[in-house]
C-alpha cells in the first residue's frame, strides 16, 4: 500500500482528541502479522504493533492519531478528503496523519531489517497527552521492549521538504506571580501600597527577559507574559492585588528551580505569591548519534539536501522517549497549515516522507 491511499482512508476518520474513531482498529487490522497490543487509560485508545526481524536494534515510528476540533469556513468537507491541484485537503492532513501514513506504509514494506521494528500511535497528543504515549512507554519499560531509537513524524519541514530535522524541544513552564499591595484612593497614592507600580519596578527584569544566552541548538530561554490581571476597572481605586501569568519556554541550560529563584529574588521585597510549574522538560538529541546521522543521509537521499538540526517549537511526544533513555527525532511534513482552516499537504511530500522512512529501515544497520 501506498502512503497517499492509506492517508486518505486515515483523513476519514473523525478523530477529535480523545476519540480514535475506529483509526487504531483499521491500522491494526493491516498489520496482520505483527504483534498487536492495544493500551487503554481514562478513555484514551493506544496502539503498539511490533515485528521481530532480526536480533538487532529496536526501532520505533511513533505518531498520534487524534486532531484538534476543524472550525468553521472550510471550502470542503474536513473529514472528507479532497485532492485538488496536488494537495490533499482535511483535518489532519499535515498534522499528522501524513506522518502516520508514510511510516506505516514504509514499515509494511520493510523486508530485511535486522532488528525490531514497532508502530506507537495515541489518540490523545492534542489534548493533555497524559495517558497516551507516556502510558505506552510505561507499558514497555515496566515489559522490558521499550525501543533503542525512535521516529516520530510530526510535520517539522519549514519551506522545503526535508529542510528541518529536530533532535529535541524546548521544555515549559508556565507559572503565575500574584503581587499583594494594599487597595486604597488613587488620590493618596502614599497612604497606598500599589502592586502595579511594584510590578513596574523590575518589569524590565521581568518581561521578556532572558535566563540564559541559548546554546548550538536551543534559543534563549524568555520570560514571556501572556496576562495581567488586577484593580477594579475604576481610574480612582488602586489595586490590592495584581495578578501575572506568564510561560517559559526553557532551554536544558535552565530549570524550573532556576526559574522560581530568579523570579522570587527579583521582588524578595515585596509581599509575593509564585506558583510554577513545568508542563514539559527540554531534551535534546546527541548530534551525532545513530538515529540523527542515519535519518540525515536518508532524507538527503531522498531530497538531496542536508537538513537543518532544530528544536523550535512546541512540545511533542517525542519528550516521553526521552525521558526514558530512547534516541529520537522528529522528522515529517511542511508545517504551514497545521491547526488552521483548510489544512492541506502535498502529495509529493507524502510519496518522498514514505521514501525517507524506507530508506532509513533499509540502511540503518548498514555501515
Amino acid at each position: 500500500m501506498r502512503a497517499d491511499e492509506i492517508l486518505l482512508q486515515l483523513l476519514k476518520f473523525k478523530s477529535i482528541t480523545p476519540n480514535d474513531d475506529g483509526a487504531l482498529n483499521y491500522l491494526a487490522m493491516i498489520f496482520a502479522d505483527f504483534d498487536t497490543k492495544f493500551i487503554e487509560k481514562n478513555g484514551v485508545k493506544n496502539l503498539f504493533l511490533n515485528k521481530k526481524f532480526g536480533e538487532g536494534e529496536h526501532l520505533c515510528f511513533a505518531g498520534h492519531i487524534d486532531v484538534v476540533k476543524p472550525g468553521n469556513g472550510w471550502q470542503s468537507d474536513p473529514f472528507y478528503p479532497v485532492i485538488k491541484d496536488g494537495y490533499i485537503y482535511g483535518r489532519g492532513t499535515q498534522d499528522m496523519k501524513s506522518g502516520v501514513a508514510a511510516f506505516v506504509a514504509a514499515v509494511l514494506s520493510a523486508k530485511n531489517f535486522d532488528g525490531t521494528l514497532s508502530i506507537l500511535l495515541t489518540s490523545d497528543e492534542e489534548g493533555d497527552a497524559i495517558y497516551g504515549t507516556n502510558e505506552v512507554l510505561k507499558f514497555l519499560k515496566e515489559s522490558g521492549n521499550l525501543p533503542d531509537f525512535a521516529v516520530v513524524a510530526e510535520p517539522t519541514c519549514e519551506k522545503i521538504f526535508g529542510d528541518t530535522l529536530k533532535v529535541g524541544r524546548r521544555g515549559s513552564i508556565n507559572g503565575v506571580l500574584k503581587i499583594f499591595g494594599k487597595q486604597g484612593h488613587a488620590a493618596y497614592p502614599k497612604k497606598c501600597i500599589n502592586p502595579a507600580h511594584i510590578l513596574a519596578t523590575k518589569f524590565s527584569e521581568f518581561a521578556g527577559f532572558d535566563l540564559d544566552d541559548g546554546s548550538e541548538f536551543f534559543e534563549k530561554s524568555k520570560i514571556v507574559i501572556t496576562d495581567i490581571r488586577g484593580g477594579m476597572e475604576v481610574c480612582n481605586v488602586t489595586p490590592g492585588e495584581i495578578k501575572i501569568m506568564f510561560n517559559v519556554r526553557n532551554s536544558n541550560l535552565i530549570n524550573l528551580e532556576d526559574v522560581k529563584k530568579y523570579i522570587e529574588n527579583l521582588y524578595k521585597d515585596y509581599d509575593i505569591n509564585l506558583d510554577i510549574k513545568a508542563s514539559s522538560m527540554p531534551f535534546l538529541t546527541d548530534k551525532n548519534s545513530k538515529i540523527v546521522n542515519k535519518i540525515a543521509k536518508s532524507i538527503q537521499n531522498v531530497c538531496d539536501i542536508r537538513p537543518n538540526l532544530s528544536t523550535s517549537g512546541g512540545t511533542s511526544d517525542a519528550r516521553y522517549f526521552a525521558t526514558n533513555g530512547v534516541s529520537v527525532v522528529e522528522f515529517g511534513v511542511i508545517n504551514d497549515r497545521i491547526h488552521a482552516i483548510n489544512e492541506r499537504v502535498s502529495l509529493d511530500e507524502v510519496a518522498k516522507l514514505q521514501r525517507v522512512f524506507s530508506d532509513l529501515i533499509e540502511n540503518f544497520n548498514k555501515e
